[in-house]
């Protein structure tokens, strides 16, 4: 396996062209809610920087080739929040955009959780919390084994941090060397059920890992320069350490009424409503 060459300067032409890749996720998140009448609204809007700047600055991947063997992986955890990875997968060409005009409709391939048979771009069918990062283990490994040099990454929801089989893999991982494996924690404080620091505390997340044995890093989940340059310090794939990012986000990010409400983890917006969001979303500052 070679090195990789690292990500280049965050210009302020890359960062506007990720800050317009974010917006594109949020607004498109809304309509296709709107089709479907119910959704993700807030798990979605924490992580949109993080798919910008994932697959339009850190993947190695080409949509021309959805199966490229020496692509990188990207699996999500928390699948539920694929509403706001669909747009982005479009505007990249994974598949055609008409298809979100269909979300979550009756013989649509895009349904709330990603469907890896249907959907070219998504390598892992994941839904069922804490089942992402182990696939993403054996990935990892399969990678190794094929001398291969693409990097897994796995995107994981704080809550999930419950899953005992998170941890499980995090001990797996160490013990395999699988430096080529990078985990991204969306540490948005909230869970469907409430704050998580009530429902089952998870921290300190970084010391956890850290004990496991794996590298770790804190950064603003929606400080896109930040990602980028977070994103750009993983160690090359052939390195024997695991990474964990813990990216601080706001559940609900870019909507002032949702933002820290864990009771827009699921939801509908009445038409009066979306406007007042789709409006905010668009200019910044609440209707």
């Amino acid at each position: 396996m070679g090195s990789r060459p690292p990500l280049g300067p965050a210009t302020a032409v890359l960062l506007d062209l990720l800050s317009e890749k974010a917006r594109l996720s949020r607004l498109e998140t809304v309509r296709q809610i709107a089709i479907a009448k119910s959704g993700h609204y807030g798990t979605a809007f924490s992580c949109a920087e993080i798919f910008a700047v994932l697959y339009y600055d850190a993947l190695r991947i080409d949509p021309t080739r959805p199966d490229w063997p020496d692509r990188d992986r990207f699996v999500m955890g928390k699948g539920h929040a694929a509403v706001g990875l669909y747009p982005l997968l479009a505007d990249l060409g994974y598949f055609p955009t008409e298809w979100l005009d269909r979300y979550a409709r009756l013989g649509s391939p895009l349904g709330d959780h990603p469907d890896m048979r249907k959907i070219p771009g998504v390598d892992f069918s994941s839904g069922s919390l804490g089942h992402g990062i182990s696939v993403s283990v054996g990935m990892a490994l399969a990678g190794r084994l094929d001398g291969r040099d693409y990097r897994v990454w796995c995107l994981l929801g704080d809550g999930e941090l419950n899953e005992g089989q998170v941890w499980e893999a995090a001990m797996c991982a160490a013990h395999h060397r699988l430096g080529n494996l990078v985990a991204v924690v969306d540490r948005n404080l909230v869970s469907v059920d409430g704050r998580t620091d009530e429902i089952m505390d998870p921290e300190p997340i970084a010391g956890k890992f850290a004990a496991f044995g794996w590298r770790t890093a804190v950064v603003a989940g929606h400080d896109l320069g930040a990602l980028h340059d977070t994103f750009g310090t993983v160690p090359d794939p052939a390195d024997a350490q695991p990474t964990v990012v813990i990216a601080e986000t706001v559940t609900g990010k870019g909507v002032r009424f949702m933002e820290g409400d864990f009771g827009w983890h699921l939801g509908y917006l009445a038409p009066d409503d979306e406007a007042a969001v789709v409006a905010e979303l668009r200019t910044g500052a609440p209707s």
